[in-house]
């Protein structure tokens, strides 16, 4: 059957369930639950591929599912992935009132999106005519909070990797698949719709300890040793860095401090903070993390403190496939017209749809349908057609494009294609990243 006629059958099968489908997302929406504890979503994603009559697994690297749709030929396997959890927006008018959990970047509409792919093919039964097996992720934890809890969960022997597609690759779950296909909601710009992604930093994440000396803050203030004080001089030097950052390399520092002492009356003498380095290569990431451990190691030694540097394995940036986004792009030029296509644009944030790009090809396009701002109290769906409906029909086209024909576009595109590096590699890579470093200079001598 020619790959017209298998998109309209399959984009007949998405409109005869919009409903259903939008209603899912909403329901998602309304009941937010955060990384590695999405027990409720997992739990209607599993339910959608059991009605549908798809084997799935569940329970991946805690709570991910991975369904399975076989085509005739089993030559090559490309996944669509989508994302389980919420982030932490308190303020948010639909936050759960106990985590402070609420969809403020669109992840509900991608596990709708996941259910509409899932239909499309199963129910408009384009299967058969394909060349190559479709596999179905709902991946846990990509954003990358709660960080005590997740080392803890590492602690505990249930992760190793703390986000979701880093610890479904080390378990295997991708072992099988060759290609990555997901969607993020956005919001329009410039009254366009669709873009294919682009390339995006990657992050190490930073837990940080100043371990001073208590003291009566009014009385004797010279028999502590301050610890916030210690942190400030970090974050000053942290600051001066910088304008000593190449462009290019796209270095984003910031931090938190989430601990600023016990009571106004004593010395701080434990104080906590948080960061990200964020950087364009790997190796832009870490020359940044080294500057940045100096400034915190110079904090300490300015204060006679100590201190206790955790590094962690953020997120690996994000490279591109020039190839995977014009099929994608002419799919969704095919679908709402050239008018509605932004083009690729780099992305100052992380995900963890980038160590997927470090082995295999991978697109993570944008799809509007979305107000307000990511990670906002104001973000919204403001368009169902756009969230919820759009992006799984342009995943469902591109799918067919590259598995019709005995699976030849995924073929080809696999053939002119290299790796950034192996699963070994990056395996290996990620490991190194997370490290934790101790400085105590309480007893060094005064200047």
């Amino acid at each position: 059957m020619q790959r017209a006629a298998l998109k309209e059958r399959a984009c007949k099968a998405i409109d005869a369930r919009r409903e259903q489908i939008i209603a899912l997302g909403e329901d998602t929406r309304t009941h937010p639950e955060l990384g590695f504890k999405e027990v409720r979503t997992a739990a209607l994603v599993a339910a959608q591929f059991r009605q549908l009559g798809i084997p799935c697994q569940e329970q991946l690297a805690v709570t991910g599912v991975k369904g399975l749709l076989t085509g005739a030929a089993e030559r090559v396997t490309v996944a669509y992935v989508s994302e389980l959890d919420s982030v932490l927006v308190p303020d948010h008018p639909l936050a759960d009132p106990q985590t402070g959990a609420a969809h403020a970047c669109g992840h509900n509409a991608q596990i709708a999106n996941l259910a509409v792919v899932a239909i499309g093919l199963k129910e408009g039964d384009v299967m058969p005519h394909l060349g190559g097996n479709v596999a179905l992720i709902a991946a846990p934890a990509e954003e990358y909070v709660e960080l005590a809890y997740r080392m803890g969960l590492s602690e505990a022997g249930k992760i190793e990797f703390l986000s979701g597609k880093q610890e479904l690759l080390r378990v295997g779950a991708f072992d099988d698949v060759s290609l990555v296909l997901a969607t993020h909601q956005g919001g329009p710009r410039e009254g366009k719709t669709v873009s294919p992604g682009g390339p995006s930093n990657g992050c190490i994440a930073k837990v940080v300890r100043f371990i001073g000396k208590a003291a009566h803050a009014g009385g004797a203030p010279h028999d502590g040793v301050n610890a916030l004080q210690a942190a400030h001089v970090a974050m000053a030097g942290i600051n001066a860095l910088r304008e000593t950052f190449r462009d290019s390399d796209h270095i984003r520092v910031h931090p938190i401090i989430t601990k600023g002492g016990d009571l106004v009356n004593i010395v701080p003498a434990d104080v906590h903070m948080e960061m990200y380095v964020r950087g364009a290569s790997v190796n832009a990431m870490l020359k940044a993390s080294r500057a940045v451990d100096r400034c915190l190691q110079a904090g300490a030694l300015a204060a006679s403190a100590a201190i206790e540097i955790t590094s962690l394995a953020g997120y690996m940036p994000k490279v591109i496939t020039p190839a995977l986004d014009a099929l994608y792009m002419q799919n969704a030029g095919d679908l709402l017209g050239a008018d509605a296509l932004l083009g690729s644009e780099f992305g100052a944030g992380s995900t963890d749809i980038g160590d997927i790009s470090m082995v295999m090809p991978a697109i993570e396009a944008v799809v509007g349908g979305c107000s307000g701002t990511g990670h906002g109290a104001d973000f919204a769906i403001a368009d169902d057609e756009l969230a919820y409906i759009v992006p799984a029909k342009l995943a469902v086209m591109t799918l067919i494009d590259l598995l019709a024909d005995d699976a030849a576009g995924a073929q080809t595109l696999l053939a002119d294609y290299q790796a950034p590096m192996t699963r070994t590699q990056y395996l290996e890579t990620v490991r190194s990243l997370n490290q934790t470093s101790t400085y105590d200079y309480r007893e060094a001598p005064a200047i």
